[in-house]
């Protein structure tokens, strides 16, 4: 039986978060410029997105680029966005075939205007689709999302919209970008690192954490299919006992 056949429909995760790891080091042994693992990135990209609609994921969200990667070389930064740029250019298509939803958060203004422009356009053309929402984490840090979440509540309390009492994790959930996507189940990393990166801190308070050393460049359909089914032979209890949830 292959990875696929062994996967549950019915126990799938209703939103897979990836942290695209790897691309710099994945060129470097290639003996290319980082900027080229970039480039290569896209391709494992367009293979997990076609591989999420076709098992049936709602949600995928993709930490593309982070608030804190504006500090890398100019080069590098410069790069990220015309690859940004042309992949939009080039996946309208494969956005409207697959019925997918594009959807972006983070710090968007901070995104040179060609590339918020070609976002906002391809976000427009797809509004409407509904068989999975892929959302961009671009220019994008869990911290300053908590922080902007923050300062617009305290704003509303301030002038007497919403009252402290009132404060849960409802409101905290709708001021934050993701506020129309539900909480995250499983979160892949790629390239051997064992962290979080300031990415969906909130989001992810319950989520399954799935880490490999495969480098994005070379993560492919399969390597999803192998987190998937990590994901559903874990007992998922919510702070309850295992008795609770039998």
């Amino acid at each position: 039986m292959n990875l696929l056949e062994q996967i549950n429909k019915e126990r799938l995760p209703k939103h897979v978060a990836i942290i695209m790891d790897g691309n710099g080091r994945w060129a470097k042994k290639q003996g290319f410029l980082r900027a080229f693992g970039h480039e290569s990135g896209t391709k494992s990209v367009k293979e997990i997105i076609k591989a999420s609609v076709e098992i049936g994921i709602e949600n995928l969200t993709l930490y593309a680029f982070s608030t804190e990667n504006w500090n890398r070389p100019k080069l590098e930064v410069d790069t990220l966005m015309k690859v940004l740029i042309n992949a939009l250019k080039k996946e309208v298509a494969t956005l409207q075939n697959n019925n997918i939803k594009l959807n972006a958060i983070g710090n968007l203004e901070m995104l040179p205007k060609t590339a918020q422009n070609q976002l906002l356009e391809v976000i427009n053309l797809t509004k409407n689709n509904n068989t999975m929402t892929l959302t961009l984490a671009l220019s994008y840090g869990s911290r300053e999302e908590l922080t902007n979440a923050v300062r617009i509540i305290s704003e509303k309390v301030k002038n007497n919209i919403i009252s402290i009492d009132a404060i849960d994790d409802s409101i905290i959930n709708e001021h934050l970008y993701t506020h129309n996507l539900p909480d995250v189940d499983l979160v892949i990393r790629t390239s051997g690192e064992h962290r979080i990166s300031n990415f969906l801190l909130w989001q992810i308070a319950y989520a399954e954490l799935y880490f490999t050393d495969i480098l994005w460049p070379d993560f492919k359909e399969q390597d999803l299919y192998e987190a998937i089914l990590s994901y559903q032979k874990r007992e998922r209890r919510f702070g309850k006992t295992s008795e609770q949830i039998k």
